[in-house]
């Protein structure tokens, strides 16, 4: 009696290069997805990267607020007025704002993501952000971001080879003529898909850097923090109740999260990755459905002589479901492989966060194995045909 496993397998290699033909279109369907998936991962990460860097247990933005490329402001005394409720700590206002910023280098133009914050009530989790505070506290001296996209210039590059301040030109977008400022040190955030490179600036520079556009009133986020061992939520709830309207509050989970599902439902970008996953898991069922297809077609004559001498089409199925394992299998490990090759070379090219992660990993074997399944499934149906009468 022929094992099980052993007539999957040979079945398969019988014909050695229609197998390899067979696991480089499962491979290429592995890396479709696992990019995608990438990419996804990506844009969520990089859009929610200053939400994880803030210091803050809740955090106020405007009800008009979509994101962080999109925010509406606020005013402070909203902010001020949480501080006299029991449990609360400190609060630090943060203003935010695209500008233009032109490349030393070839005096192009490029937008720029502008945070602004208080100094002594620095929000920003982030120890070079910290160590050069008393810097900024200058006007006019700022913190350029070295991990912006390289069409800013080798700003970060000079600074930290020459250690000595660059004087660079930033202006709003209605601007006719440029602000100066002076770069004295770097931090790291880096890029998303809304934002090619940042400046952390005092709130006195940016409302210079802005002048006639911003007002000293308004501001863009809120950030509170609490005493230690208070209930998070009771405090969130007594805070919402006396807000205004014009005013929401969010525990940093809900900010990240608020973050993530516009990006996700109401851009351009979160739908299209969505569905070219969804995409990717169609097309893969189609491929490996024809080559099953194919395969049982070439097989039809061994198929039915089984089935005339007593095998039933649950061992057919068997057989079938352990082909399309092996095909899993063998198309997941290049595909893996080739996708780390692919991350990496994304990662350096874009400066966005694009990652194997072991969740990525799991994601794409049982979406694999899932796949080869239902196309096992679909070919079942040229085997529950196959009547040895017919063949003979």
């Amino acid at each position: 009696m022929i094992g099980k496993i052993s007539l999957a397998w040979l079945q398969l290699t019988y014909q050695k290069f229609r197998f390899l033909v067979a696991i480089a279109g499962i491979t290429f369907v592995v890396i479709l997805m696992f990019t995608q998936l990438g990419f996804q991962d990506a844009l969520y990460l990089s859009a929610t990267r200053l939400h994880h860097s803030l210091q803050g247990d809740l955090f106020l933005i405007s009800s008009q607020y979509k994101s962080l490329t999109s925010n509406q402001s606020f005013s402070r005394t909203s902010l001020y007025q949480v501080l006299g409720f029991n449990g609360v700590a400190s609060v630090s206002p943060m203003h935010l704002g695209f500008a233009k910023f032109k490349n030393p280098e070839n005096d192009e133009k490029y937008s720029i993501y502008v945070i602004g914050i208080e100094p002594d009530k620095n929000p920003i989790n982030l120890s070079e952000v910290a160590q050069n505070l008393d810097k900024i506290k200058i006007p006019d001296f700022v913190l350029f971001d070295r991990k912006s996209r390289p069409e800013f210039g080798p700003v970060a590059e000079n600074f930290e080879s020459k250690q000595t301040e660059q004087i660079v030109e930033i202006s709003p977008f209605n601007a006719i003529k440029g602000y100066r400022v002076r770069v004295v040190g770097l931090f790291s955030l880096g890029p998303s898909f809304g934002v090619d490179g940042n400046l952390i600036v005092s709130e006195s520079t940016f409302l210079r850097i802005f002048l006639n556009t911003r007002n000293y009133e308004m501001i863009d986020i809120g950030a509170v923090s609490l005493n230690p061992g208070v209930e998070k939520q009771k405090i969130l709830e007594n805070i919402q109740v006396s807000l205004p309207k014009d005013v929401k509050i969010f525990t940093r989970e809900e900010f990240i999260n608020f973050e993530k599902k516009y990006w996700a439902t109401r851009t351009p970008i979160g739908f299209i990755l969505n569905l070219m996953l969804v995409m990717g898991f169609v097309v893969g069922v189609v491929i490996v459905y024809q080559i099953l297809y194919s395969n049982i077609s070439t097989q039809i004559t061994a198929y039915a002589t089984l089935k005339a001498i007593g095998y039933s089409n649950d061992y057919f199925l068997k057989v079938v479901f352990e082909q399309s394992i092996i095909l899993a299998f063998f198309g997941y490990i290049p595909g893996f492989a080739i996708s780390l090759c692919i991350y990496n070379f994304a990662m350096v090219s874009t400066q966005l966060p694009i990652t194997m992660s072991i969740n990525n990993m799991l994601i794409i074997l049982i979406t694999t194995n899932f796949m080869c399944m239902v196309s096992g499934t679909l070919a079942m149906n040229k085997l529950r045909s196959a009547d040895p009468a017919d063949i003979f």
